[in-house]
């Protein structure tokens, strides 16, 4: 049987216990055991589709289709495995399960009850990810903090699961520990009331992981271990990390993984974290940078840059930019400023590279446009990512086909010159409202024209398979004009043949996908795209 590692948080969100749990897995898994992880979001939304990235972060798209939270795109990037709807669900479609187990009589004319029917769907689907996976440990990990109501039904979940195999079944609480400048000491107290609220669910932590800015000393163990009911050695520190790739090799140090194999009486198949920390010291080594921009518009909040709308993004630029032995050094750059004054384009010089990353609606799309166009004509490597595709179409069709009122539906629904447009089926779905998980979703193959540029980055591979999550395509009404004038669709979709890829030769570099690459790439095989778009960039 597998052995169940739930992961909870305390006292506040975005202290890492998404992070927590992906190196967990991390650090089992170079132990000789496989691994998957599940993610819990306390929404009533049945997916993070609708999902504001602003507010809630990037939506990761696994191969089947599914839209989940950021965390999931964590897991596939320190597992090196690709997930699927198993590893994800909200209270939405917990409670969606249930209603619709109800209306097909599958509980056999029984009242139907919030406890403990929507625990033992929870329960039911960890253990439907742990038989799909045949993995010896399914990683938990429980959204939100612990003392909200959001997520107490999962609490319980794993309270019941605890008591239905004790011996199979461990608890992690990450807590945040303040060092306020003014009185200069690392303060205990959220932790221990962090605790006390696992301990009110019914749920006594077999690990603390204390976060902070700097590491946990021994007089903080030691008061933490009285308060908390836990072994001092399994205070686990987790101060910041210079990047998130370096947290696994901290765990390491402290002992958490022999820790975690004590307690469930297991011995450990191999211990290889070696290559890991090879690849984490390089990272910490290199020191020539390599400045990439990137220009869009959810990263905006209040006067806070929030980068979570781009994690996926961000982490495949740091993934290629360290197989070359450099530093990534990025920068984010408002497209409304460029439409605001057209001089504010100059500053795009100043970077190795550009890239225009996925979204939706119409803020800043001229901006983004003229963006494509400097670097187009000034020689700049450019990668577009979805949206960045389809703009980089309309850009070329005004500026280089002369279709000055080419535009897509998306902005304008009755476009004279829709180089961009729906799909038939998306209409008819956009008609009825119907907006969840309708989109293209998912993994698609793509075909590789010999000769292109993709064809070359993906290893002179024919046919190659990507994830999308869009909605639009490149019209195939004006493909001919567009290719007579040299833009070069250098990947197809050949079930609907849609275009894919799109590059311009005669340029340093100049290709857009309408899939999301960032999806697959992982920190020791960058995606091929953004290896060629980084050498590009380090060439120039």
């Amino acid at each position: 049987m597998a052995k169940y590692i739930f992961i909870t948080g305390g006292v506040m969100s975005s202290i890492g216990k998404g992070i927590t749990a992906a190196s967990v897995g991390k650090i089992l898994k170079s132990k000789g055991f496989s691994v998957t992880a599940v993610k819990f979001d306390p929404y009533i939304n049945v997916d993070a589709g609708t999902m504001n990235p602003i507010e809630h972060g990037e939506v990761f798209v696994t191969d089947d289709g599914t839209e989940c939270d950021q965390d999931v795109g964590n897991y596939e990037r320190f597992l090196d495995e690709n997930l699927s709807a198993d590893n994800y669900a909200t209270t939405g479609k917990v409670y969606l399960s249930v209603i619709e187990r109800e209306r097909n009589l599958e509980y056999n004319g029984k009242c139907v009850e919030v406890v403990p029917d929507i625990p033992n769907e929870v329960i039911r689907r960890v253990k439907i990810a742990a038989k799909k996976s045949k993995a010896d440990f399914v990683i938990v990990e429980i959204g939100g903090t612990v003392g909200e109501y959001q997520n107490m039904l999962f609490l319980e979940a794993a309270r019941m699961m605890k008591l239905e195999n004790p011996k199979k079944v461990l608890f992690f609480l990450v807590g945040y520990l303040p060092v306020p400048a003014i009185v200069g000491e690392m303060k205990t107290k959220p932790v221990q009331s962090a605790c006390k609220l696992l301990n009110g669910a019914g749920i006594q932590p077999d690990f603390i992981i204390g976060r902070s800015t700097m590491p946990i000393d021994e007089p903080r163990k030691q008061k933490i271990s009285i308060f908390c009911n836990v072994d001092p050695k399994d205070v686990i520190s987790a101060p910041d990390a210079g990047n998130i790739y370096d947290v696994p090799v901290n765990f390491a140090n402290d002992h958490l993984g022999e820790r975690i194999l004590r307690k469930l009486k297991m011995k450990a198949k191999k211990r290889d974290l070696a290559d890991w920390e090879k690849f984490t010291n390089a990272v910490r080594a290199a020191e020539e940078p390599v400045k990439i921009g990137i220009v869009g518009k959810y990263f905006e909040s209040g006067k806070f840059t929030l980068t979570d709308s781009y994690i996926s993004v961000i982490e495949a630029i740091k993934h290629a930019v360290w197989f070359f032995g450099k530093k990534p050094k990025i920068s984010w750059l408002a497209a409304e400023n460029y439409e605001k004054d057209g001089k504010n384009l100059k500053e795009l010089e100043q970077y190795d590279g550009i890239i225009i990353p996925g979204g939706f609606g119409n803020r800043g799309i001229e901006g983004k446009i003229l963006a494509i166009e400097y670097c187009r004509k000034n020689k700049i490597p450019f990668l577009g990512l979805c949206l960045g595709m389809q703009l980089a179409t309309i850009e070329f069709a005004r500026n280089v086909c002369n279709i000055k009122s080419a535009t897509s539906t998306e902005f304008d629904p009755k476009a004279k010159d829709p180089v961009i447009d729906l799909m038939p089926e998306q209409r008819k779905l956009l008609k009825t409202k119907k907006m969840g998980a309708t989109m293209r979703l998912g993994a698609y193959n793509c075909r590789l024209a010999e000769g292109s540029r993709a064809w070359e980055a993906y290893g002179k591979t024919n046919m190659i398979s990507e994830r999308h999550r869009h909605r639009y395509e490149l019209n195939n009404d004006y493909r001919q004009a567009l290719e007579s004038a040299g833009l070069v669709v250098s990947g197809n979709n050949p079930e609907k043949n849609l275009a894919e890829i799109i590059e311009l030769k005669d340029h340093p570099f100049f290709m857009a996908s309408q899939f999301h690459p960032e999806f697959k790439s992982r920190p020791q095989k960058p995606h091929p795209l953004f290896r060629e778009f980084i050498r590009a960039a380090i060439n120039e």
